[in-house]
């Protein structure tokens, strides 16, 4: 199964209606046999039992198409401390395979097994201690795999608030209730009957209170019923979204004007419409509701409660049946499905953001070349800062070559001069405020010079925050903020994973709505993408910051702070097993952590390639099965070609480890990231004003959403590709035909200047 098709069933998984479907009916067909006197349980033998591996293994095996055992033994390696990166690369053969996709949804699916279990426990406690446990309502709560299903059977167990029905019980007119349900033909006349239940004492003064009362409690009696509850559930999911302004806020609400009068069937919504709309709601401009069709509902609720339409107080039954679904049944369907709507669009919005990080920390680097990092600026002028190659701020200056001062001349002598003695070789310019102006500044520098420096616009979102931080202070102490922000934006363009691990991901912005979301499931996705790609590229341990170390298998921020500081102290790192001399970095770290991290120049070859230390042993027995050294055999594709990898699976070495093996041996230290391209910006084309329909331009892919990509063209305001436009055929998903950092050639479709709204095309007949 491919990572994406994995990814798309474990939200699926979340779908708002499946598991009405799953359990449904099992709630309807037993809820009620639940409830029948049997023998009270005094204790809960079965506790220990709620969380059983096997049957959690053989569940999740289903869900991501792997057999059950790979799924036990990729969670035995979990609970003894392995992390999913060493896992997925180093005990291939103990999974048969599972790559870091497969091992994360296993991870999560097996902490919400456990956290079912726990809530099983609560739930089975509470209900013992009412009294009110019996021998199958335990049975069928222990069997309980879906977390709704077992809310819905704790339902009527909830300790509740007092409810009108709770009061009316209070007052003796339970008895009165139980007579409405019946719908029985009385003995007597209605009014002889409710006089019976008036008691001052209790505040019934009249039989129209009496019969209030008693109403209340059919309606609440109705609204906890299972099947009705189910049946009202299921109707929801089949009628609208309805969205509208609130009175007075259409003009401060102008940019959820779109959902002022909207409406569409829930089953339809797509997960960026539903947060776009719950967010107006949060912010006090809509309202949003389900709409079931009531003309629809009422009818067949009607039919459904009202079962003796010659009954004394048929009408009374009538009123307390719409009572019951506008009051109660309506708002309690709404509410879950709203909820279920939520997680399964927090979850869509949370793969998006994954998905548009991964890709900008996977960028191609530009390479550990003399590189000057602009950040533009008007009044306070631009800031300068040249790194060299390994990242360290070599001199600083502030230019100002726009606006107000217009200092050209001066502009142009600092930067030559500092180009020319740094031997400069890269200009990283931030895409913030004055960001055309300046690239046309160093454009015409590099043009009138005839340098050999390559220039590029990288996004400066961030920088701010990270310039600011105490990280960046520890880093920087003696510099000022703003020189900290030049920085930031040339080491983006060095190495952009090494920088942007510095910067909180929702800081980047790359996301979907990621500040409505989840945020510690946002937060653990993003961690988890973060660590993935940090360990895929490898880290060179003499060079590496403490926030990138940090990331790497099994080290974290104390022991990253530790390893920099051996360093420190004792210069460069010789070979990984020093790593060991690291105070409290013990052998299982070691074991995590080795395989991801690079030696350039080390006493051991192998300490630069992505060969566990644990595996040197096999690495020698191919060196002296050809009759060369080590050292000949690393990167030799020629001798790496003459193995056969059957010969040296053995014991304690699988195949898959020795395909790993030779793979690496003919590349190692190979980076999987890209090829490092520069998109070029039209130079007549620096602001909106500028563009004009039918305009075919190059940009740059800044985020990727559901309903379309954004794309950089240079113009300080990113365009919307929609997902119709993004090319000639149908495009159901945007990710799958464009990536964060993707170089695109865009068509203008529209240009709205007012509102900042540029539409693109990628289309060819465009």
């Amino acid at each position: 199964m491919e990572p994406q098709q994995r990814l798309i069933l474990l939200r699926s998984l979340s779908e708002p209606f499946s598991a009405l479907r799953n359990w449904g009916k099992l709630l309807t067909n037993t809820f009620q046999d639940l409830l029948e006197p049997q023998s009270p349980m005094t204790a809960l033998d079965t506790v220990d039992s709620f969380f059983d591996l096997p049957e959690v293994a053989t569940t999740i095996a289903e869900q991501i198409s792997v057999q059950p055992g790979q799924v036990r033994n990729a969670v035995e390696l979990l609970s003894d401390g392995n992390t999913v990166p060493f896992i997925a690369r180093y005990r291939k053969e103990v999974t048969r395979g599972l790559d870091e996709t497969a091992l994360r949804c296993i991870e999560d699916a097996v902490g919400r097994a456990r956290e079912l279990a726990s809530r099983k426990r609560t739930v089975l406690k509470t209900i013992n201690e009412q009294g009110q446990l019996t021998e199958k309502l335990r049975d069928v709560i222990l069997k309980c795999n879906d977390r709704q299903e077992l809310e819905e059977l704790y339902s009527p167990f909830k300790p509740k608030r007092r409810t009108r029905a709770a009061a009316a019980r209070e007052k003796g007119l339970q008895p009165l209730a139980d007579i409405l349900l019946r719908q029985q033909q009385l003995r007597e006349s209605a009014d002889t009957l409710l006089r019976k239940f008036v008691n001052p004492k209790l505040q019934v003064t009249d039989t129209d209170t009496a019969l209030a009362g008693a109403c209340d409690i059919v309606a609440e009696t109705w609204a906890d019923a299972s099947d009705l509850r189910q049946w009202m559930q299921q109707r929801v999911q089949r009628g609208k979204i309805v969205a509208a302004v609130k009175r007075g806020r259409k003009t401060d609400g102008e940019r959820f004007a779109m959902y002022f009068d909207h409406s569409e069937r829930v089953e339809r919504v797509p997960s960026h419409r539903f947060l776009a709309m719950k967010r107006g709601e949060a912010e006090g401009i809509l309202r949003v509701t389900i709409d079931p069709d009531e003309d629809y509902v009422m009818p067949r609720l009607q039919q459904r409660l009202l079962q003796n339409p010659a009954f004394e107080f048929a009408d009374a039954i009538k009123a307390t049946i719409t009572d019951c679904y506008r009051r109660l049944l309506q708002p309690a369907a709404e509410s879950t499905l709203m909820q279920k709507l939520r997680i399964t669009a927090e979850a869509d919005a949370i793969s998006v953001f994954s998905n548009n990080m991964r890709e900008l920390l996977m960028a191609a680097p530009a390479g550990p070349l003399v590189t000057i990092g602009l950040d533009p600026g008007f009044r306070t002028g631009c800031k300068v800062a040249v790194i060299d190659g390994t990242g360290q701020c070599l001199d600083s200056a502030t230019i100002f070559p726009a606006p107000p001062r217009n200092d050209t001349a001066g502009a142009n002598r600092t930067l030559l001069d500092l180009i020319q003695k740094y031997d400069v070789r890269l200009i990283a310019i931030g895409n913030g405020t004055g960001s055309r102006e300046a690239d046309a500044f160093v454009a015409a520098l590099l043009g009138s010079h005839d340098l050999e420096v390559t220039k590029v616009v990288v996004s400066e979102a961030g920088a701010s925050v990270y310039s600011a931080s105490e990280l960046a202070v520890s880093e920087y102490p003696e510099l000022d903020v703003t020189v900290r922000g030049a920085i930031s934006i040339a080491h983006r363009l060095q190495d952009p994973l090494a920088e942007l691990v510095k910067i909180d991901p929702k800081a980047i912005g790359v996301g979907q709505y990621q500040h409505d979301v989840n945020q510690p499931q946002l937060k653990k996705a993003l961690v988890g993408v973060v660590e993935s790609c940090v360990n895929s590229v490898g880290v060179d341990l003499n060079m590496a910051s403490p926030a990138l170390l940090s990331h790497v298998a099994g080290i974290g921020p104390t022991l990253a702070q530790r390893i920099v500081e051996h360093r420190n102290q004792n210069g460069a790192f010789e070979k990984r097993k020093q790593l060991l001399d690291v105070a409290k970095l013990g052998a299982k770290v070691f074991q995590q952590a080795a395989g991801f991290l690079r030696i350039r120049g080390g006493d051991e070859p192998l300490d630069n390639s992505a060969v566990h230390p644990e595996s040197y042993a096999v690495v020698k027995r191919m060196a002296r099965h050809l009759n060369v050294t080590v050292d000949d055999l690393v990167g030799n594709v020629t001798l790496v070609s003459q193995l056969d990898p059957k010969e040296f699976v053995d014991d304690s070495v699988g195949e898959f480890t020795v395909a790993d093996i030779v793979t690496e041996l003919k590349s190692p230290g190979r980076d999987p990231r890209a090829e490092f391209k520069v998109a070029t910006f039209a130079e007549d084309v620096n602001q909106v004003s500028d563009l004009t329909i039918g305009m075919r331009l190059e940009g740059v892919v800044t985020n990727v959403t559901h309903f379309g990509a954004f794309v950089d063209i240079g113009v300080h305001q990113d365009g919307l590709v929609h997902v119709s436009q993004l090319a000639d055929h149908f495009v159901n998903d945007s990710s799958q035909e464009v990536s964060v950092g993707d170089i695109v050639k865009v068509t203008v479709l529209e240009i709205d200047e007012p509102r900042k709204r540029i539409s693109l095309s990628r289309k060819s007949h465009s």
